[in-house]
């Protein structure tokens, strides 16, 4: 069965930093694109930005030059990397990857979610 678990979120001062880790397992082929969702109370979900298994990325407008997002593939491992947070960035991060199993079809997987809180 594969599994994604997030951890590293918390409470942060604005301007501060965090640091988000998403560790994918169980019988996993290949994994495709993954990436960082956030929900804030009321809101939808939104993705925040994303890697390829190629390590190309994309953010949303309203995290770039802040944050930024890589993976280990080996270690079937993926971060984000959050610097200069704003009170605005306070949400449930959710970590996503579209991964093949071994004798599965690909599919969208998704963590249980860690929430950043920033506020001083």
């Amino acid at each position: 069965q594969v599994q994604l678990v997030e951890s590293g979120g918390g409470l942060v001062q604005p301007g501060g930093f965090l640091r988000l880790s998403c560790a994918a397992s169980g019988n996993i082929l290949r994994i495709y694109e993954m990436g960082w969702y956030r929900q804030a109370p009321g809101k939808q979900r939104e993705l925040v930005a994303a890697v390829t298994s190629g390590g190309s990325t994309n953010f949303a407008d309203s995290v770039k030059g802040r944050f930024g997002i890589s993976r280990d593939n080996t270690k079937k491992m993926m971060y984000l990397q959050m610097n200069r947070l704003k009170p605005e960035d306070t949400a449930i991060y959710y970590c996503h990857a579209e991964i093949q199993g071994v004798a599965t079809t690909t599919s969208d997987y998704w963590g249980q979610g860690t929430q950043v809180t920033v506020s001083s």
